[in-house]
């Protein structure tokens, strides 16, 4: 299985109930979006709904990060494209870029580690090996692709001092 890189399986448009005070996609629902982007990734790998209906194994987000870069107005369509960055015995680390569907801007990247649980037993245990052959294949087919800026960035203020209190 080799699918276009990176994975475009991801659309939305923004709604008025998302909309914050100040007039634009309120925090929140980025996260509601890239969540759903989340969905259809692990559909495409044979890790999603139906993968957890039949074996009573999931997929929990353990650590995020999101970048915050263009503001989404009431009616913005976005499309999610996404990345396999890595993957071992029992976790993933993907990668989402939301684009403003007019003009292709990037408007916010997600990174995210995500781990392989037993429902039954809570616990993390290793992924099958047909599905840690197919993340290790699109891991390896999305590492030769131009890394996206802000990947692997961490939050620090630079520029300037900080004060404790």
């Amino acid at each position: 299985m080799q699918p276009p890189a990176p994975i475009r399986a991801h659309e939305d448009q923004v709604i008025a109930a998302w909309i914050d005070r100040n007039g634009h996609l309120n925090l929140a629902y980025y996260l509601v979006i890239f969540d759903r982007a989340t969905d259809a990734v692990l559909d495409l790998l044979g890790i999603g709904a139906a993968y957890t209906e039949a074996s009573g194994h999931s997929l929990f987000v353990v650590e995020t990060h999101t970048l915050y870069e263009r503001e989404l107005a009431q009616g913005a369509r976005v499309r999610v494209e996404s990345r396999i960055l890595g993957a071992d015995a029992k976790r993933l680390h993907l990668a989402h870029a939301m684009r403003r569907a007019e003009d292709d801007a990037r408007a916010a990247l997600l990174e995210a580690v995500v781990l392989h649980v037993d429902l039954a037993t809570r616990r993390a245990v290793p992924f099958p090996l047909a599905q840690a052959a197919t993340l290790a294949e699109m891991a390896q087919a999305h590492a030769v692709l131009p890394p996206w800026p802000g990947i692997g960035r961490a939050i620090a203020m630079t520029g300037g001092t900080m004060t404790k209190r």
